[in-house]
């Protein structure tokens, strides 16, 4: 996913000469054709992602669209205030980039488990919180969050990941949601890089007889009320998929756009209970020891659809 947010940026960088790009002190390895090619519009700000992001906000008021890009929690729970009260608030033209969503830096520790941050981004009035499940996503949603007015989160897996749409998606419009699969028996809605798991785990569903349809939510906020209501009419159950805490953030948008809508399905989140990790380890085998991993995906689906 980094290296499809470096060839999207570029893109459009060599369009706007206003468009910059923050980092915190990283990312050099990934984003070195970016200041290569553009270093008049890239900046360091050091290992100081507050300031960075009040940096962010005076270079938006000057016309200029920037981004700014660490990993995990850094660009967003450690800079919230900032975020909140220089950028949202003013509606200053500033795209938070977080790399590493979940779990990607799990062997780290807590620290860098980023499991609350869809929620509390998501909390954040006029921000558009964008969670990409594959490269093609991300280089989809890039122009598009661009083009958007006012503060905006891209939420990012870290590298490696697989693209599991067929090609290139053409024309997207935000906040539409993406149908991977078909299917009959049960919705499998997935937000962020876990997508990767939820489409294994319709494999493992049609392998015991149960056809999945698996939809991928790339924008989370706004939500595609549309697609919600469709699904809503055609599934007893629905799904939810997130590598992130149930508490507010992506099966908790689902809920309250159905609840609101008086729609007769059943809802089932997966994700993080309202607990912290306090185990370390690569990123699969924390989506397995919390029942989020393709296997675990399955076996609580057929028990919901068993119910």
């Amino acid at each position: 996913m980094r290296d499809a947010f470096t060839r999207a940026l570029m893109r459009e960088a060599e369009k706007d000469p206003r468009l910059t790009l923050v980092t915190g002190d990283l990312g050099f390895g990934v984003l070195k054709p970016f200041w290569e090619t553009y270093p008049e519009q890239f900046v360091n700000a050091g290992i100081a992602e507050q300031a960075m992001t009040g940096l962010a906000a005076g270079l938006a008021m000057t016309g200029r669209t920037v981004l700014t890009y660490s990993i995990g929690n850094f660009p967003t729970l450690r800079c919230i205030e900032q975020i909140r009260n220089d950028c949202a608030y003013h509606d200053a033209n500033v795209k938070v980039v977080c790399v590493g969503g979940g779990f990607v830096y799990g062997s780290l520790g807590m620290s860098h488990h980023a499991t609350e941050d869809m929620a509390i981004l998501r909390a954040l009035p006029g921000v558009t919180v964008f969670t990409p499940g594959d490269p093609h996503e991300v280089e989809a949603i890039v122009p598009v969050m661009l083009r958007t007015p006012g503060t905006c989160y891209l939420r990012l897996g870290r590298g490696g990941e697989p693209c599991l749409h067929p090609g290139p998606i053409e024309n997207y419009d935000a906040p539409r949601a993406l149908t991977l699969r078909e299917g009959t028996d049960v919705a499998l809605l997935s937000a962020g890089g876990i997508l990767t798991q939820t489409v294994a785990a319709a494999d493992l569903l049609a392998q015991k007889g149960v056809s999945a349809e698996v939809v991928s939510f790339p924008c989370i906020k706004p939500i595609d009320r549309e697609k919600l209501a469709e699904l809503a009419t055609r599934f007893r159950h629905i799904v939810t998929v997130e590598e992130h805490s149930i508490v507010g953030g992506f099966g908790g948008a689902v809920c309250e756009t159905l609840a609101e809508m008086g729609a007769g399905c059943r809802i089932h989140r997966i994700g993080m209970e309202d607990v912290y990790s306090c185990i370390v380890g690569t990123q699969q085998y924390l989506r397995e020891k919390y029942d989020m991993d393709a296997a675990a995906i399955c076996e609580r689906t057929l028990a919901w659809l068993a119910e």
